[in-house]
């Protein structure tokens, strides 16, 4: 079974089930609640405390661990489930500007494991990860609109993640890896500045979920005090990234930028307003990344 991942920095993405946030709690005893899954010993459950950002996902067993939770879930949504042991294949992505010296560890990090065992919602699993393919993200999530850009000489894609806002240069419908970066300038960034500053103007504190709401317009009770605090932050911000990206010669006024993942949905409005992008395109759909994974993968296997 094929099963493409998307190990965001705020989410992990998948293909059929639903996202869930990156964040694991860990138990020596079994803990309250049906979604509990037992891996060597130990229980986990999704947890809303993000794992802290690390450039390396590879250093621990935690995102092994999520993934675990997402294959689980493909399986149960592709009504594939069995207790025989089931191999899988997975598709899976790093930023551009890391993609060159990190894939083959984070390929390695999920294969040479053997059979897999473990309890997920008292259904016990078994799965050999025999096949691992990785590929550089915004490039992936553009896939869907890339053979309309085959006759363009140049569009320059960003994905405005978590906690980092990735770039890379697309020539003729080809990514261009010699123009790319990994920036920490994610909506986690203002997230957190938002609620700092609403927190020091009204001592109010907002969620991120609070943040995400009054960003995407949609009226919430109670916070119509906080909603010019959080825009003005939004609009700044915005207007930041886009002079990060001038400053580095990338053309936001001629060629088409194409604005992918989370962030940018978020933050389709603001970026429209800033007048600092001529033609923005936005691809939105927060599952970009991993239906490009899949497509990827496919034609390469010619399946």
């Amino acid at each position: 079974m094929l099963i493409s991942i998307d190990h965001g920095n705020k989410q992990i993405k998948l293909l059929r089930s639903e996202p869930f946030v990156s964040g694991l709690r860990e138990s020596e005893v079994r803990p309250y609640g049906a979604d509990v899954l037992k891996y060597m010993g130990k229980y986990y459950q999704i947890s809303d405390q993000r794992i802290p950002y690390r450039r390396d996902k590879t250093e621990d067993d935690r995102f092994f661990i999520l993934s675990l939770f997402g294959i689980a879930g493909e399986i149960n949504a592709a009504g594939a489930y069995s207790s025989d042991m089931i191999r899988v294949q997975l598709a899976v992505g790093l930023p551009p500007a890391h993609y060159g010296t990190q894939h083959e560890t984070f390929s390695r990090y999920f294969t040479g494991r053997g059979v897999v065992s473990f309890v997920y919602q008292d259904k016990p699993y078994s799965i050999c990860i025999d096949g691992v393919a990785c590929y550089p993200q915004a490039y992936a999530a553009a896939v869907s609109i890339l053979p309309t850009l085959t006759t363009i000489p140049t569009a320059l894609i960003v994905d405005i993640g978590g906690y980092t806002m990735d770039y890379l240069r697309i020539k003729k419908g080809r990514g261009d890896l010699s123009l790319c970066d990994s920036l920490e300038s994610g909506v986690i960034m203002l997230y957190n500045r938002i609620i700092s500053q609403v927190r020091a103007a009204r001592d109010i504190l907002l969620t991120e979920e609070d943040v995400d709401a009054i960003l995407t317009g949609k009226p919430i009770m109670g916070f119509e005090d906080v909603t010019p605090i959080a825009e003005k932050c939004a609009r700044e911000f915005v207007s930041d990234i886009l002079s990060t990206l001038r400053e580095r010669q990338l053309e936001l006024r001629t060629a088409p930028v194409i604005f992918v993942g989370g962030g940018s949905i978020i933050l389709k409005r603001y970026i429209e307003d800033s007048g600092k992008v001529a033609h923005p395109v936005f691809v939105e759909d927060i599952r970009a990344n991993v239906k490009g994974y899949e497509t990827l993968y496919r034609l390469a296997h010619k399946r």
